[in-house]
């Protein structure tokens, strides 16, 4: 039998549907990319935002279309979205067989079977279930990088966030299991390791009673084959001196940190319920700037929350432009059911959301072009991506570009390359977002 997996949201949630592939490559089930040879249908959501449920629910009803005609025997919702709406998606699309919770996404072979053998039921776990690593999976990125989930949930409980009530509280997954995955993954070829989680700081303090990021990254350092580790989403105020260190002092470390910090005015990050205000941003970026001279930091913002006011977006644009962040991504708020955020009064029109999210990125967009072009003469260390078609030139990635959100490296050369090797390059010039160089030899 085929089937046609679709992955849709985060990257946390694309390390599930590599575990739901493994897990299904395990018990003999093929793959395919084609819907018109699919015969089973499983689709991974996400529902973090108002934009993302839209395109899992509009997803689901595509492949529904494939399950009336009769060509599909079974279709299978799991992930976020599932998690949430289980009752209103079996009431409202019955077309869909059986619906797989964010915690129970091992037993994806059994509602499978199940299905196919005409008893289709539902799995859906504990929310609080203890997170496993080291389960067999199936790379979709390539082969030559690949995420590392080393912890689910959150603690954090920000107003607008709706991720602790579909995937539990912060729970992390042990060391030791997380070092074999990611030494399976090395032997499999994966050469950059990217470290995911809702938040990879707070990694180890509910299994050992204290922070083990530290020393979770001195362990990665010692796996043979990984030449890169990257770090996502780290919160500010749980970045420690010894966090800095480790990043600084291990050459594999890609010196590149992913620092949510959503606004830049005080008081909307206390509605937010956030744990820091802009001065506490401020001290950790300078020093991890002081630390670590050539670090790239990348950060997210929200345009619009309840109640903010020009004065407040002006106040992010301030620190926006004083902090000159080398990455930045903007989202419009989008109000989540079952959030606090979402029944705050003063919510914010929509066009005004998106007016602020774009001046954010015009302003942003200054800061890093020009940042591109300070590049130019710097020799870097470069990851090749792929080939650019009918040109000898090739794409790659600095350590400064994490993949799928960051910029590219454009390289022309005669030489034969593969996707995953790594080169030597001098920058020789930038194009807006993305930079243009040469192989030094």
């Amino acid at each position: 039998m085929k089937i046609l997996f679709i992955s849709l949201g985060c990257d946390k949630n694309l390390v599930d549907s590599e575990v739901m592939l493994g897990a299904l490559a395990e018990k003999g089930y093929c793959f395919t990319d084609d819907e018109a040879e699919a015969e089973a249908v499983v689709i991974n959501t996400c529902c973090f935002i108002n934009d993302a449920k839209e395109e899992s629910i509009n997803t689901i009803l595509e492949m529904a279309e494939l399950k009336k005609s009769g060509q599909v025997r079974a279709l299978i919702v799991a992930g976020c979205l599932a998690q949430r709406y289980q009752k209103e998606i079996q009431e409202e699309i019955p077309e869909v067989d059986a619906i797989v919770g964010t915690t129970a996404i091992l037993d994806i072979t059994k509602a499978l079977d199940g299905v196919l053998k005409g008893n289709p039921e539902n799995y859906m776990e504990a929310l609080d279930k203890a997170p496993v690593g080291g389960r067999k999976r199936v790379v979709t990125t390539g082969g030559y990088y690949g995420y590392l989930k080393i912890a689910e949930g959150c603690d954090k409980r920000c107003t607008y966030c709706i991720i602790p009530q579909i995937r539990g509280s912060y729970r992390s997954i042990p060391m030791d299991e997380l070092l074999k995955e990611a030494s399976t993954l090395a032997e499999g070829g994966v050469k950059e390791l990217i470290l995911v989680a809702q938040e990879t700081t707070l990694y180890g303090q509910d299994l050992y009673g204290k922070k083990m990021l530290p020393q979770l990254l001195e362990e990665l350092c010692k796996i043979d084959g990984l030449e890169w580790i990257r770090i996502l989403y780290c919160y500010p105020e749980e970045i420690t001196e010894e966090l800095i260190r480790v990043i600084g002092q291990e050459e594999k470390i890609c010196h590149y940190l992913d620092l949510p910090i959503q606004s830049g005015s005080d008081a909307v990050l206390r509605r937010m319920g956030r744990r820091t205000d802009a001065g506490q941003i401020r001290e950790v970026v300078e020093k991890l700037r002081r630390e670590i001279p050539d670090i790239c930091i990348r950060t997210t913002l929200i345009s619009g929350f309840p109640g903010e006011t020009e004065a407040e977006h002006e106040e992010t644009m301030a620190f926006v432009n004083e902090m000159e962040f080398d990455r930045l991504g903007v989202f419009p708020y989008s109000a989540e059911e079952g959030t606090p955020a979402a029944n705050m009064p003063d919510q914010v029109r929509e066009e005004i959301k998106e007016r602020r999210r774009d001046e954010l990125m015009e302003l942003q967009q200054e800061i890093a072009f020009e940042g591109a072009e300070d590049m130019t003469g710097r020799i870097v260390k470069a990851m090749i991506e792929g080939r650019v078609a009918d040109e000898d030139a090739y794409v790659a990635r600095t350590y400064k570009d994490a993949p799928g959100v960051d910029g590219y490296l454009f390289i022309r050369t005669d030489r034969e390359l593969m996707s995953g090797d790594f080169v030597e390059v001098i920058i020789t010039g930038s194009n807006e977002y993305d930079l243009i160089g040469e192989i030094t030899a």
